[in-house]
């Protein structure tokens, strides 16, 4: 796996790539060879003289066919009646759990002035306009500011899974998301989720906040966000024409609680001339929404992190059973680095301490081929000697269906809002080149499964006095049919704050929600616009990052990759991390050394 990625941004690109070739017709991922010129866009309908209803469809100024990476679409001309405000066209689409529906132009009027714009509809249409179906749609857009902002609430006599807008006069240029890097989509389709994919496994990335940018020129920024207040789904396709993007805005209802009226959150489009003009705004409702406090005054956060410099990552046992460090090794290495940089300063993490990676989760005890209880005691108590602090590594949405504990908590697996079951098989941990299927995505939403990690996270904490623990997939939320992922994660680390409020937690990686109650994680997501994560939160390096010499990822399931000596020279954004597997301190102590060196300038050693 590329370093410069999260675990999150490669299982989904993996994923994608693996379903879309071996399973998945082209339509979904397609590279077509190129189009004749004449084809290459469908013209845009003119504008009625008499109404404010534009006419157009899914097809209206796109490339048709795709000239780049593509997705799933409508194979014929999808009505979408609009309304110009400003210098954009906006329509609405209603998702239910069996269709798609358009408003009808034929029942629709919209009220329209400099400031503001009402939309209203008595009916909708769906199979492309052949048929009709009742039902009222309303949708008020205004100008605040530089901003607008839009917002839409539907009513039919059906279950409403979920309602997009869907906006033209979206400029074409290099994107950003969610604070994310700028890149160059060239003529490719674009779509992103919030949190975790957004719902969707086929997603071109996934959204630690809905907010995109889009770099046009040298001071002309284009922003897209949607303004949620709860943790919800929401995915941002972005479809290129000539002159511009067709933008679906989607909004998805929890799945846990149906009904026939959705209200959407507030879509908000602007334009700004620098990164902070078009990043900042959304922020500054981030941090109202969920209560995220400055990292300057966070409370969470134990006065000895604050001091850390460097993360030792001693990788335990691969799920085959390989054993990279038991205990007694790690306190060997660590008796080592303690005589590179005061113990004060290192932070330890301990991937696979509770053996087989994964295929022991949910047990969470020492293994004893690592050198069970004793072993472990005394590697923590030896290293709290030295000043080292400790932090063994829980997963937070997983579990081995194939252990008998399974039954304790077997009402807390996965079903998407659909209703098609979410399972945690996207690895080949056997390298059958097949991923297993025995793995549960657990739901922290249902007390059984949050009242079992509680009381293992709870044990551990108090029988070998760890310093803190780390939630593995943090950000994997996932709408679903039974409880909020995000609350029951809020319930459980305020839980465990009450009971050890001097431990610290980590997440493996963010969502915007997330960083109101977990100050640090594994992965750093906002190299495009820093403050996006560093105003509230820190972060390390990801447990995959390639050890010294040969790469290897440890006990990850991404296996070899390449180490870049880079990683000595990581600016503030990252607190510096060696990867330990079975060669690194015997034939790679001199780069750890270098590592460690460029930790202790950070603390002005």
């Amino acid at each position: 796996m590329d370093d410069t990625l999260s675990r999150r941004e490669w299982l989904k690109k993996t994923v994608a790539r693996v379903s879309s070739a071996a399973f998945l017709p082209s339509t979904l991922w397609h590279e077509p060879l190129g189009a004749p010129a004449e084809f290459a866009a469908s013209p845009a309908s003119p504008p009625a003289e008499s109404s404010t209803i534009i006419p157009l469809t899914s097809t209206s100024d796109v490339y048709i066919p795709p000239r780049g990476n593509s997705f799933f679409k409508f194979s014929f001309d999808f009505p979408e009646p609009s309304v110009s405000f400003g210098d954009f066209q906006i329509s609405f689409r209603v998702y239910t759990f069996e269709n798609t529906y358009a408003a009808d132009a034929s029942l629709m009027t919209a009220e329209t002035g400099s400031d503001s714009a009402h939309i209203h509809c008595k009916g909708f249409v769906w199979a492309g306009d052949q048929q009709k179906a009742p039902g009222t749609l309303e949708a008020h857009i205004t100008r605040n500011g530089s901003f607008v902002e839009c917002r839409a609430t539907a009513e039919m006599g059906q279950s409403i899974k979920s309602i997009a807008a869907i906006v033209r006069g979206v400029p074409r240029g290099k994107v950003s998301v969610a604070g994310g890097n700028f890149f160059d989509p060239k003529d490719n389709e674009l779509l992103f989720g919030y949190p975790f994919g957004g719902g969707s496994l086929f997603v071109a990335g996934g959204m630690d906040s809905p907010v995109l940018v889009i770099q046009s020129g040298e001071k002309e920024y284009f922003f897209l966000s949607a303004l949620v207040k709860e943790v919800r789904a929401s995915r941002f396709y972005l479809q290129p024409g000539e002159k511009g993007y067709r933008v679906e805005l989607v909004h998805e209802r929890e799945g846990w609680a149906r009904s026939n009226r959705i209200e959407s959150a507030v879509w908000r489009v602007g334009r700004a001339e620098n990164m902070e003009g078009a990043y900042r705004p959304h922020f500054e409702h981030v941090e109202k929404a969920f209560a995220i406090p400055d990292w300057e005054s966070r409370t969470d956060v134990p006065a000895w992190f604050r001091e850390i410099a460097l993360v030792v990552s001693l990788h335990g046992m691969h799920w085959t059973g390989y054993i990279f460090n038991d205990f007694v090794e790690c306190l060997k290495i660590l008796k080592w680095v303690a005589t590179q940089i005061s113990g004060k300063h290192v932070l330890v993490f301990l991937p696979a301490w509770d053996g087989r990676y994964y295929w022991n989760y949910p047990i969470y005890k020492p293994d004893p081929r690592l050198g069970g209880e004793e072993g472990f005691r005394i590697l923590i108590d030896k290293g709290h000697g030295m000043g080292f602090h400790f932090m063994p590594m829980f997963g937070m949405n997983a579990a081995n269906k194939l252990l008998p504990e399974f039954k304790n908590f077997a009402d807390a697996t996965t079903e998407q809002i659909d209703g098609d079951a979410f399972n945690l098989n996207w690895v080949d941990w056997d390298n059958d080149r097949h991923n297993e299927g025995w793995g549960g995505y657990m739901n922290l939403g249902v007390p059984s499964w949050r009242n079992w990690l509680s009381a293992r996270i709870a044990d551990t904490l108090s029988t070998y006095h760890a310093d803190a623990y780390f939630l593995d997939i943090a950000g994997g939320w996932e709408n679903n049919s039974k409880a909020d992922m995000h609350e029951g994660t809020r319930l459980l680390v305020e839980d465990l704050r009450k009971k050890f409020p001097d431990v610290l937690v980590c997440g493996e990686m963010p969502y915007d929600a997330l960083m109101s109650f977990i100050p640090l994680f594994q992965v750093f997501s906002s190299g495009g616009y820093p403050p996006g994560m560093k105003k509230y939160v820190r972060a390390f390096q990801h447990l995959s990052l390639p050890a010294p010499g040969r790469g290897s990822s440890g006990v990850h399931e991404s296996g070899f990759g390449h180490f870049n000596p880079k990683t000595l020279n990581l600016g503030k954004e990252q607190i510096p991390t060696i990867t330990v597997v079975d060669d690194t301190f015997e034939r790679y102590r001199d780069v750890m050394a270098e590592i460690i060196q460029k930790a202790k300038e950070r603390v002005g050693q």
